[in-house]
Protein backbone atom coordinates (compact mmCIF):
# COMPACT_ATOMS: atom_id res chain seq x y z
CA UNK A 1 0.00 0.00 0.00
CA UNK A 2 2.76 2.39 0.81
CA UNK A 3 4.04 1.97 -2.67
CA UNK A 4 1.28 3.29 -4.16
CA UNK A 5 0.42 5.75 -2.26
CA UNK A 6 4.12 6.94 -3.58
CA UNK A 7 3.44 6.31 -6.91
CA UNK A 8 0.30 8.20 -6.56
CA UNK A 9 2.31 11.20 -5.01
CA UNK A 10 4.95 10.57 -7.86
CA UNK A 11 2.27 11.14 -10.88
CA UNK A 12 0.97 13.92 -9.26
CA UNK A 13 4.14 15.75 -8.94
CA UNK A 14 5.14 14.88 -12.24
CA UNK A 15 1.69 16.44 -13.44
CA UNK A 16 2.24 19.98 -11.89
CA UNK A 17 -1.07 18.87 -9.50
CA UNK A 18 -0.69 18.66 -5.86
CA UNK A 19 -3.88 17.52 -3.38
CA UNK A 20 -4.32 19.97 -0.33
CA UNK A 21 -2.23 17.49 1.53
CA UNK A 22 0.79 17.23 -0.05
CA UNK A 23 0.40 21.19 -0.18
CA UNK A 24 -0.06 21.25 3.66
CA UNK A 25 2.70 19.09 3.80
CA UNK A 26 4.91 21.36 1.33
CA UNK A 27 4.50 24.32 2.85
CA UNK A 28 3.88 23.60 6.56
CA UNK A 29 0.07 25.18 6.39
CA UNK A 30 -2.67 23.18 7.96
CA UNK A 31 -5.51 22.12 5.51
CA UNK A 32 -8.22 23.96 7.40
CA UNK A 33 -6.00 27.16 7.13
CA UNK A 34 -5.21 26.40 3.36
CA UNK A 35 -9.28 26.30 2.72
CA UNK A 36 -9.82 29.37 4.71
CA UNK A 37 -7.33 31.08 2.55
CA UNK A 38 -9.38 30.33 -0.73
CA UNK A 39 -12.14 32.03 1.14
CA UNK A 40 -9.80 35.78 1.62
CA UNK A 41 -7.61 35.80 -1.33
CA UNK A 42 -9.67 35.81 -4.54
CA UNK A 43 -6.64 35.09 -6.47
CA UNK A 44 -6.33 31.73 -4.85
CA UNK A 45 -8.48 29.17 -7.15
CA UNK A 46 -7.28 25.71 -7.12
CA UNK A 47 -9.17 23.65 -9.57
CA UNK A 48 -11.96 21.40 -7.96
CA UNK A 49 -12.49 17.68 -9.51
CA UNK A 50 -16.12 16.65 -9.74
CA UNK A 51 -16.07 14.70 -6.89
CA UNK A 52 -15.00 18.37 -5.00
CA UNK A 53 -11.29 17.67 -4.41
CA UNK A 54 -8.66 20.24 -4.44
CA UNK A 55 -6.19 20.10 -7.49
CA UNK A 56 -2.88 22.83 -6.73
CA UNK A 57 -0.95 24.09 -9.39
CA UNK A 58 2.60 25.11 -9.07
CA UNK A 59 1.47 28.52 -9.10
CA UNK A 60 -1.06 28.20 -6.18
CA UNK A 61 1.78 26.79 -4.41
CA UNK A 62 3.88 29.67 -5.12
CA UNK A 63 1.21 32.19 -3.87
CA UNK A 64 0.48 30.25 -0.79
CA UNK A 65 4.10 30.38 -0.18
CA UNK A 66 3.91 34.12 -0.84
CA UNK A 67 0.65 34.70 1.48
CA UNK A 68 2.61 32.89 4.23
CA UNK A 69 6.03 34.96 4.37
CA UNK A 70 3.54 38.10 4.54
CA UNK A 71 1.14 36.77 7.05
CA UNK A 72 3.92 35.21 9.14
CA UNK A 73 7.30 36.58 8.66
CA UNK A 74 6.56 40.03 7.46
CA UNK A 75 3.07 40.64 9.49
CA UNK A 76 0.86 41.85 7.24
CA UNK A 77 -2.73 41.11 8.13
CA UNK A 78 -5.19 39.59 6.11
CA UNK A 79 -6.15 42.27 4.35
CA UNK A 80 -2.77 44.10 3.62
CA UNK A 81 -1.69 41.02 2.32
CA UNK A 82 -4.54 40.61 0.26
CA UNK A 83 -4.02 43.96 -0.90
CA UNK A 84 -0.68 43.62 -1.02
CA UNK A 85 -0.81 41.58 -3.76
CA UNK A 86 -3.74 42.71 -5.52
CA UNK A 87 -1.74 46.30 -6.17
CA UNK A 88 1.16 44.74 -7.63
CA UNK A 89 3.25 43.46 -4.62
CA UNK A 90 2.96 39.97 -6.70
CA UNK A 91 3.84 41.62 -9.90
CA UNK A 92 7.17 42.95 -8.46
CA UNK A 93 7.94 39.73 -6.76
CA UNK A 94 7.50 38.06 -10.55
CA UNK A 95 9.60 40.24 -12.59
CA UNK A 96 12.69 39.87 -10.44
CA UNK A 97 11.84 43.26 -8.13
CA UNK A 98 12.62 45.28 -11.30
CA UNK A 99 10.18 48.24 -9.60
CA UNK A 100 12.28 48.25 -6.43
CA UNK A 101 15.33 50.50 -6.72
CA UNK A 102 18.58 48.35 -6.45
CA UNK A 103 20.13 48.08 -2.62
CA UNK A 104 16.25 49.47 -1.10
CA UNK A 105 14.17 45.75 -0.94
CA UNK A 106 16.40 43.07 0.72
CA UNK A 107 17.72 45.53 3.62
CA UNK A 108 14.42 46.42 4.80
CA UNK A 109 13.08 43.50 4.51
CA UNK A 110 15.79 41.71 6.74
CA UNK A 111 15.24 44.86 9.01
CA UNK A 112 11.70 43.90 9.48
CA UNK A 113 12.52 40.47 9.78
CA UNK A 114 15.03 41.06 12.52
CA UNK A 115 12.56 43.38 14.42
CA UNK A 116 9.73 40.51 14.32
CA UNK A 117 11.84 37.93 15.46
CA UNK A 118 13.21 40.71 18.57
CA UNK A 119 9.55 41.27 19.34
CA UNK A 120 8.64 38.11 19.58
CA UNK A 121 11.48 37.36 21.74
CA UNK A 122 11.22 40.31 24.35
CA UNK A 123 7.46 38.80 24.86
CA UNK A 124 8.81 35.66 25.55
CA UNK A 125 11.46 37.22 28.18
CA UNK A 126 8.84 39.44 29.61
CA UNK A 127 6.90 36.81 29.86
CA UNK A 128 9.18 34.59 31.98
CA UNK A 129 9.88 37.98 34.15
CA UNK A 130 6.11 38.01 34.95
CA UNK A 131 6.29 34.63 36.33
CA UNK A 132 8.63 35.65 38.88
Amino acid sequence: MANNNGTATQASLDKGNYSIGEVSRMTGIKAFVLRYWETEFPMLEPEKGSNGRRSYRQEDVDLILKIKRLLYDEGFTIAGARRHLREGGAAGEADGGATIPPGYGAPQLLNRKMLLDMRDSLRAFLTLLERR
